[in-house]
């Protein structure tokens, strides 16, 4: 499983990363690498936790897996419409991580799981050609 860890202003994921690691699931989080790529990198309970040049957690070391390997991702939202359009933070991390998505009919893996407040949802999101469109939604 693919969670992101929480910044101030967004749906705190620490308590369904905790309820992962007592279901025995791995859990992996996104690490920033260059001004355009994002890895996901595991973490334990144990891990120790830095801050990118974003100011957002991730784990100093740890094993790197492939995006197409995840099974869930939960993807941070600031808007989202009820087609599963999502806006992110701007800085297309999560669409160009996923971008493979973009060429298949069906949903195999991941899936894209957005957590936001109900008071992020918009009436309508016009996406751009790179847009990733999430699988599902859930709110508060």
């Amino acid at each position: 499983m693919g969670a992101y860890l929480p910044m101030h202003d967004e749906v705190d994921t620490r308590e369904i990363i905790q309820r992962a690691w007592r279901a025995n699931k791995r859990v992996f989080v996104p690490i920033l690498r260059g001004n355009a790529q994002m890895l996901f990198c595991e973490i334990t309970p144990d891990t120790e936790l830095e801050q990118n040049r974003l100011r957002i957690w991730e784990p100093s070391r740890g094993r790197i897996i492939e995006p197409e390997r995840l099974d869930l991702v939960i993807a941070p939202t600031v808007a989202f419409d009820e087609r599963n359009h999502r806006i992110g933070m701007g800085a297309g991390f999560f669409d160009r991580c996923f971008a493979f998505l973009r060429h298949r009919r069906h949903w195999l893996r991941p899936k894209l799981l957005g957590v936001a407040f109900q008071c992020q949802k918009v009436e309508k999101i016009t996406p751009n050609a790179w847009d990733i469109r999430l699988y599902r939604i859930i709110t508060d």
